[in-house]
């Protein structure tokens, strides 16, 4: 018999849903405690490559095909006890709405449906989170152009899906800062052509940058805390804008994880939890940005302060002990193919100097790829990715958008000075 093969005999094992870095961490996490674990990547593939990973086996992308599809891995390689991990909101909702079925065969540490949904879609989230008197932007949710035209609203502003299960240009950015009205109209005229105008919402845009963000991540059982970290995310990529963080380092912020650590009791919650804020200094507050119900990116920064989430994960789903655990203050991650583009964008700005950018970097330091018992992936993340990245443009052309949607989405608007903006 094979290594690989007594390896996966020892534990119960692990399905990582996508193949993007995220899923890398959690591969190599789970792989460095001997548990066994296959990838079911999408577009990108990172993942795969690892020396953790002893199988994958690509997803479907439609949900009912996902659910088929695992169930049949499931029974087809006797996989009974493995836990299902998501890497992607659209993996955590699946998992949520399906959990009746997929426990039949696989471990579980997510809560219900109704709990995964509040952090699934935005307009739940800050509808709940008002009623738990934790503070949030300004948002409107018109449900048509004609209301678009009468909001009366001060730039700017950002149209913002509610949801992100379609994959299309503005639901991949995240969010399109306006900063006039004619430019709210073409956006928000562009958005209803990429998903249902229902799911478009125009959020007020808190002045600052990376600096001003701020994350709390937990491991949670029905609302309790069991391992947690508060983190600034110093720098995102984009710079002005960012779809992820770049550099994040890890800080004492009271206000933040007293504010989370409320919400995530309120809702009773289950499993992994990355819940976004950004302090608005106009009032003095710390305001919910986003409720990520799965990995998140920079979670390896605990990973040398330890508190290891993906193996912890695990031991919960396997009904085992989690040690409980706060992570402290002076830990950094950063992820160089994104946080090298972002500094020289800050450094031409006069944002930071060379000095301190190589200052930043400094120890204890955990990379978001580079691994010395895993290099491969390093070596394959930018080719890798730019085919991914061109494989789901092309995705998006011949299915997401039409000619005449592709005709009226408008370029993003130039960022004016941050301090005019502020």
């Amino acid at each position: 018999m094979s290594t690989d093969a007594c390896e996966e005999r020892s534990l119960p094992g692990a399905l990582v849903l996508g193949g993007d870095y995220r899923a890398l961490t959690v591969v190599r996490s789970l792989g460095r405690h001997g548990i066994p674990v296959w990838v079911c990547p999408e577009q990108q593939k990172i993942a795969t490559k690892s020396r953790y990973a002893l199988r994958h086996l690509p997803l479907p992308a439609a949900e009912k095909e996902q659910v088929d599809f695992l169930l049949g891995v499931g029974q087809r390689y006797g996989l009974d006890g493995w836990v299902l991990f998501a890497t992607e909101d659209t993996h955590a909702a699946m998992l949520a709405r399906h959990q009746s079925r997929l426990a039949s065969k696989f471990r579980l540490a997510t809560s219900p449906r109704e709990t995964v949904d509040v952090a699934y879609d935005k307009r739940m989230t800050y509808r709940t989170a008002h009623k738990l008197g934790v503070h949030t932007p300004v948002t409107h949710y018109p449900r048509d152009r004609r209301e678009v035209e009468l909001l009366r609203c001060s730039f700017p502003v950002i149209l913002k899906p509610a949801v992100k299960e379609a994959i299309n240009r503005f639901t991949r950015e995240k969010a399109w800062p306006i900063y006039d009205r004619e430019s709210l109209l073409t956006g928000y005229d562009a958005a209803c052509g990429l998903i249902d105008p229902n799911l478009i919402m125009i959020q007020e845009l808190i002045p600052g940058g990376g600096e001003t963000q701020f994350s709390y991540g937990a491991i949670c059982e029905n609302g309790r805390t069991l391992a947690s970290v508060v983190a600034r995310r110093t720098r995102q990529y984009p710079v002005d804008f960012g779809r992820s963080s770049s550099f994040v380092e890890t800080v004492e912020m009271p206000a933040v994880e007293n504010a989370a650590r409320h919400l995530l009791r309120g809702l009773g919650y289950t499993g992994l939890m990355e819940a976004e804020f950004k302090y608005d200094h106009r009032d003095d507050c710390y305001k919910l940005l986003d409720l990520n119900p799965r990995v998140w990116g920079w979670h390896t920064v605990t990973r040398s302060g330890g508190v290891d989430f993906p193996y912890f994960m695990w031991l919960l789903a396997q009904n085992r002990p989690v040690p409980e655990v706060r992570v402290e203050a002076g830990y950094r991650w950063v992820r160089m193919t994104t946080d090298v583009p972002a500094a020289v964008r800050e450094i031409t700005r006069g944002g930071i100097s060379v000095a301190s950018y190589l200052r930043s970097l400094r120890s204890p330091l955990e990379h978001a790829v580079i691994a010395s018992d895993d290099p491969l992936p390093f070596f394959l993340e930018v080719p890798m990715l730019t085919i991914a990245r061109l494989t789901q443009r092309l995705h998006e052309f011949r299915g997401g958008a039409t000619a005449r949607t592709r005709a009226v989405v408008p370029p993003i608007s130039p960022v004016p000075d941050r301090k005019r903006v502020a």
